[in-house]
């Protein structure tokens, strides 16, 4: 396994930020880790970084123990924290430079440098100093400088967090080349960038790991596997009266004749006999289909 992570447990003071948390990312997966905030996902990545302690338990990058072969993990591992640290003032190539010699990468690093620089689409920008750049191309040296030592694992923070809809998309781009060739552990807070990107998906929620599944499979792990349907009649009834219906556990008439059903299971053969019986016309019938997002409310929302 690229990462491993088994029983570990991480407090600040009297407070529990990861509470017996364990999970394994295996070669060339992309994993979404989602959660809300404060709910301990920045602080396991640090973890598994090797820049924040732990308590208790195991944390191994590539087979090696980071608590006991830090400068080895390290060295196997980038990072994108959330809040992109740069040398403003620095150029970019100039900086990472820089980085490549914190790696000791010696003659090669030049190379090095240049390949990243093609690779994450900064060949336009590498004369300019990192202050003068966009958000967008910003991320895109955070990027750089973490893939320099050519590392086996990716980790990144909400990376990106205040791009606009076309960074956005070229980061997430870039991020999708990047794992056909690494194990990345991508944490945000985009539902769609999750789908879009991610093998699979980890939610934390207070310091636990609440579930773990294949992303097209996320959305069968709902406690609550409620139904919602849309209904419009061509007439008015009273929202009461769909409690008639067997299964209908609440009804919302959100204009006179549109209304909303929610029941455990599917009704809709129900439906299309109360209406009939009530001697009404149905417009439109529609079930919503869960997502991604009531999903991750339904977890985390306690």
């Amino acid at each position: 396994m690229s990462i491993s992570v088994q029983n570990v447990f991480k407090n600040y003071g009297e407070q529990c930020v990861l509470n017996d948390v364990s999970f394994e990312i295996g070669s060339g997966e992309i994993v979404g880790f989602l959660g809300p905030n404060g709910a301990g996902k920045s602080t396991m990545m640090k973890i598994i970084t090797g820049f924040v302690p732990y308590e208790k338990g195991t944390v191994k990058v590539c087979g090696l123990e980071v608590s006991q072969h830090g400068l080895e993990t390290k060295g196997m591992v980038g990072y994108l924290p959330e809040h992109n640290p740069l040398y403003l003032e620095m150029y970019v190539k100039e900086y990472l430079r820089f980085i490549a010699d914190i790696y000791k990468l010696g003659k090669a690093g030049n190379a090095r440098v240049d390949e990243m620089i093609e690779k994450t689409g900064l060949t336009s920008e590498y004369t300019k100093k990192i202050g003068q750049l966009s958000k967008g191309f910003r991320q895109r040296v955070g990027l750089a400088q973490a893939l320099i030592p050519n590392p086996q694992v990716l980790i990144l923070d909400e990376p990106t967090t205040g791009l606009d809809p076309n960074q956005l998309i070229e980061v997430r781009n870039l991020i999708a080349e990047i794992g056909k060739e690494k194990t990345v552990l991508l944490s945000t807070h985009i539902m769609q960038e999750v789908s879009a990107l991610c093998d699979r998906v980890l939610i934390i929620n207070k310091g636990e790991i609440v579930a773990d599944e294949k992303e097209q499979n996320i959305v069968s792990i709902s406690h609550m596997k409620s139904h919602v349907l849309t209904v419009e009649l061509d007439k008015t009834l009273d929202e009461n009266d769909f409690l008639a219906i067997k299964g209908v556990n609440k009804a919302i008439q959100l204009k006179p004749t549109l209304f909303q059903l929610e029941s455990k299971d599917d009704i809709r053969a129900e439906v299309f006999r109360f209406v009939s019986e009530k001697g009404l016309t149905l417009l439109t019938l529609n079930q919503q289909e869960r997502n991604m997002e009531d999903v991750f409310h339904e977890l985390t929302k306690k």
